[in-house]
């Protein structure tokens, strides 16, 4: 009797997938994969066994639609484990693979029974003998493939545990295409075109980048003509071997397309695979993804974070854009630190399907510096196996270049010396400097109040979303004129409006008083005459300097950020600290502009602190000894998390794109993918417990929840959404119209 990996139509067998030839296709594209990545015969071995758990009679009776529980997913990894010629870690890191390609990657031992110990201690189910026919397997050979990744020391576990994600990644997706394909001939279904490769679109790009850069002109002011030496400078290095560079580079002076240009001209000198821009903040991804849209065009670059990304699978997914979020297909994808780092230590598949598109690609880490101190040891030491197992190129660019090289960092840094792509850093910070940070100021609202009506354009930066809404009201209180409130209370596409305002009144001399949030500090160039801004790190408070006297054509001891303590408003733990640390380099540095002033705020946040509280733990969890493996997959995924409150999306029908696109969700034939796109520049992200009682409430939905399920949650009550500061979330339960007091 035949055995199938795949139903089609019921009480007609002839068109459902036969389970060997499932095996066979997926082995193939596993290995298509995974040879790129030296784990070709390990990927393939994976392809094989992963499904042998189809082999057991009671499956067949489960595609018959009997209500029958089968676990499909460990019998292959128990029977690579009970071949007599196994190489015990090399059968243990495959197996981790096949029990996860659906539940994700589980933990060796632990004390719930999804771990993979467990799960190989129970009774196994009985298969049919055919499944035979997919031995031999060649131990030496995928022996050979992992060590070949691996570097013996301290840094063979993780070296290893990377390398079983790569294989996972290769598998799960291999599968997913599969079994997508088989379903789509079954129902008739086209495939939107796939997107092109970075190698065949490179000429184009580099010549549109070309025509872009020389469209905006080098000459006129001093400073374009620094950025111009900046950008010729940094591409002349373009030809450098693949590995970690740092690109250090004042705010203004061009860093973004810099790294781009090096981006593009690395590629083509080393035949990588796509560029991937990872940046801080949610909140700027649009207009980062919007410039790179602009210079190189619209087909080639995907955007991807937060607010639509999705783990629900169904015929929701069946689109280009859903896959692309999940693989990163894209030549040029432009996504989140987030989405990034967190997918490369997932244990979900969804979220892992992307990594193997990952491997040769030039990473470019914009605001480096952002990268949270309590995962950093995880963090640089996957940055450290990508770049020296996976073809990656990695560029951490920043304004203010942290402490990561393993000079300073001594355990668990990185090999950055000699590896900076801009021209004399220390001194572009002398000639690129075009304000002063007075520190000390100890101001409440009402001193804020007060400073800000005494310039008719001034910029305040604050620690929450909830002081700049305060600070706002008191403002709007006293009559000030020009004031503009934005924080990630409003939707981007709301938000690009209102920097297209701050722009015009700034150019135009009219009155404009910022109050703002941290989401100024990167990406947003604007350029006013004084700030303000609450304690935070030194890095932060450089970023928010950089929106003072940007263009230099002030005298600079007019242009002055003054860093002031909110005292109604204490910042987060998590900030204080590093705000602390800027007291004491204050005490020290004058000029806290200085590199030798940056140098010694680093040595406080990052040197002293000790790697225990940097995530040591994580990065060391990793074993992998002839004995045998010990890797906590799902344990470290779960504690790798760089938000540790998530957030939601709420979409705002804000205007009539945004109105068309959610009346299409109710549309079946629609791909949510498509409407996903468009409705991104339209949601607001907001606590998960707030979206829950907007719901609760009425003041919200779940807009065509039959067929999209819980992805699209839509604004009901539209007072909740205010032109001048977004959205007013707080209260739910009895806010309304009728009820608003500002």
């Amino acid at each position: 009797m035949p055995h199938y990996a795949h139903s089609g139509t019921p009480g007609d067998r002839s068109d459902w997938q036969i389970l060997p030839e499932h095996l066979e296709q997926v082995a193939a594209l596993a290995r298509n994969r995974a040879d790129l990545l030296n784990l070709g015969t390990c990927a393939e071995v994976l392809g094989k066994f992963h499904d042998l758990g189809k082999y057991d009679p009671a499956f067949d009776r489960r595609l018959c639609n009997e209500t029958v529980r089968v676990d499909h997913s460990t019998a292959g990894g128990a029977k690579l484990l009970a071949q007599e010629d196994r190489v015990q870690p090399v059968a243990e890191a495959l197996a981790y693979a096949i029990l996860g390609h659906h539940a994700g990657l589980p933990d060796k031992s632990g004390e719930t029974d999804a771990c993979m110990d467990r799960r190989l201690a129970r009774p196994a189910p009985p298969l049919d003998p055919e499944w035979r026919n997919h031995l031999p397997v060649d131990f030496p050979a995928m022996a050979k493939e992992i060590m070949g990744l691996c570097r013996p020391g301290p840094k063979l576990g993780f070296d290893a545990s990377v390398a079983v994600r790569m294989m996972f990644s290769c598998l799960v997706d291999a599968d997913f295409r599969d079994t997508q394909e088989f379903y789509d001939q079954l129902e008739g279904r086209q495939r939107d075109r796939t997107w092109p490769a970075l190698a065949d679109v490179l000429p184009d790009l580099r010549q549109r980048f070309d025509a872009f850069m020389a469209g905006l002109g080098g000459q006129g002011s001093d400073l374009n003509r620094t950025r111009t030496e900046i950008l010729t400078h940094v591409r002349a290095q373009a030809t450098l071997p693949l590995g970690l560079f740092t690109l250090c580079v004042p705010t203004g002076g061009g860093k973004t397309l810099a790294s781009l240009g090096f981006a593009l001209d690395h590629a083509a000198a080393h035949h990588c695979r796509r560029i991937i821009y990872a940046i801080p903040y949610t909140s700027i991804i649009d207009q980062t993804a919007a410039v790179f849209r602009k210079v190189l065009g619209k087909d080639v670059v995907l955007e991807h974070h937060s607010a639509i990304d999705s783990d629900r699978q169904g015929a929701e997914a069946r689109d280009k854009l859903r896959l692309a979020m999940e693989d990163w297909a894209a030549p040029i994808v432009v996504t989140t630190n987030v989405q990034l780092f967190e997918s490369l230590f997932a244990a979900r598949p969804s979220r892992c399907r992307k990594l193997h598109n990952i491997a040769g690609s030039v990473i470019v880490l914009d605001e480096a510096q952002c990268l949270p101190r309590s995962l950093l040891m995880p963090t640089l030491a996957m940055i450290d196996t990508l770049a020296a197992h996976y073809r990656c190129t990695v560029i951490l660019c920043t304004a203010t270049q942290p402490a990561f090289d393993s000079r300073e960092l001594k355990q668990g840094g990185l090999p950055l010396e000699n590896r900076e792509l801009a021209p004399d850093p220390v001194g572009l910070a002398q000639k690129l400097r075009r304000v002063v940070i007075r520190t000390g100021a100890v101001m409440d609202d009402a001193a804020l109040v007060a400073a800000l009506a005494d310039t008719p354009q001034g910029v305040v930066i604050v620690n929450s979303r909830k002081h700049a809404l305060d600070l706002f009201r008191a403002a709007q209180a006293a009559g000030l004129d020009g004031l503009v409130h934005l924080t990630t209370r409003q939707y981007p596409a709301h938000r690009r409006q209102i920097i297209a305002d701050i722009r015009a009144r700034l150019k135009s001399g009219q009155p404009c008083r910022l109050i703002a949030t941290s989401l100024i500090e990167a990406g947003v160039d604007l350029d006013f005459p004084l700030g303000w801004r609450a304690e935070a790190g030194l890095d932060s408070v450089i970023q928010a300097a950089g929106r003072v006297n940007r263009e230099g054509k002030r005298p600079l001891a007019a242009s002055v950020l003054t860093v002031f303590e909110a005292p109604d408003n204490a910042p987060p733990p998590e900030v204080a600290q590093l705000a602390k640390a800027m007291r004491g380099t204050a005490t020290r540095f004058q000029d806290l502009l200085s590199p030798e002033a940056i140098c010694d705020w680093f040595n406080e946040v990052y040197w002293t602190v000790g790697a225990d509280r940097m995530g040591e733990k994580m990065a060391k969890s990793m074993i992998f000894a002839r004995s045998g493996t010990d890797f906590p997959f799902r344990t470290l995924a779960e504690q790798y998390r760089m938000i540790d409150s998530p957030m939601v999306p709420v979409i705002i029908s804000g205007d009539d794109t945004a109105a068309r696109a959610i009346a299409q969700l109710s549309l079946e034939a629609v791909p949510s993918g498509t409407l996903a796109r468009a409705l991104q520049s339209y949601t607001v992200q907001i606590p998960q417990k707030a979206r829950e009682l907007l719901r609760v409430n009425g003041k919200g939905a779940f807009e065509a929840s039959d067929i999209r399920g819980d992805q699209f949650f839509v604004l009901k009550e539209g007072s909740l959404y205010r032109e001048d500061f977004g959205l007013w979330w707080e209260q739910a339960e009895y806010l309304g119209v009728d009820q608003w007091v500002v």
